[in-house]
């Protein structure tokens, strides 16, 4: 039984390193879903109203994101962040700076602007998103309690998963199985059936002993 145990452990550890190494890109994906989703007419508002200079600044900052500097990329987006608060541009720039930031491993600069984007976007996915990123950086630092507090905000219903599925990983580390098995079943009902996402769910889930 030990063994068994063991093997587990040893399972839900390459688990959490396969999550660590891919979360980025799930992220990413749920940014550009976040993008398109409700607030496209906005989208397609502020693209009219704003002025040239907003959209030239935000191509700019694009243009460096393909540069890999991230000190352009972190000053190309607190350019759109200073001038164009009030824009849709502001915290789409934060969210990828923050995403680059995090790949550079400067946790401490991914979540100010993490944090810029829960204070000033006026897209309540992109504030989802953001939380996510934030309380995921959060579980790394260990600071369990602030990841929580972060996962407990209303949201919408479609975010259900992602959000019960990162809570059962604080959860997970903070020792607490029971209520991260609670977590994980609620994410796994929340995930589309076909969805390949709802595997790593029951991956985990399997990882603590728990049944679907």
């Amino acid at each position: 039984m030990a063994a068994l145990d063991l093997q587990e452990q040893e399972q839900f550890e390459a688990l959490k390193a396969w999550w660590r190494e891919n979360s980025k890109q799930i992220f990413v994906a749920l940014l550009l879903v976040a993008i398109v989703m409700g607030g496209w007419r906005g989208w397609q508002y502020y693209q009219q109203k704003q002025s040239s200079e907003a959209a030239t600044l935000y191509g700019q900052f694009l243009n460096q994101m393909e540069s890999n500097d991230i000190k352009r990329v972190n000053d190309a987006a607190a350019a759109v962040m200073n001038n164009f608060a009030s824009t849709a541009y502001a915290p789409r720039a934060a969210l990828l700076a923050a995403q680059a930031n995090e790949q550079v491993k400067d946790a401490g600069l991914a979540k100010t602007q993490l944090q810029w984007v829960i204070s000033h976007a006026k897209e309540t996915g992109l504030k989802d998103v953001a939380r996510l990123r934030l309380a995921a950086i959060m579980l790394d630092e260990k600071n369990y309690d602030s990841a929580l507090n972060l996962l407990e905000t209303p949201h919408p219903s479609s975010f259900d998963s992602l959000y019960a599925d990162l809570r059962g990983d604080v959860l997970s580390a903070q020792g607490k199985t029971e209520e991260a098995k609670s977590a994980y079943k609620l994410a796994y009902e929340k995930t589309d059936a076909k969805s390949m996402y709802r595997n790593l769910i029951q991956m985990k889930l399997d990882a603590l002993g728990a049944a679907k």
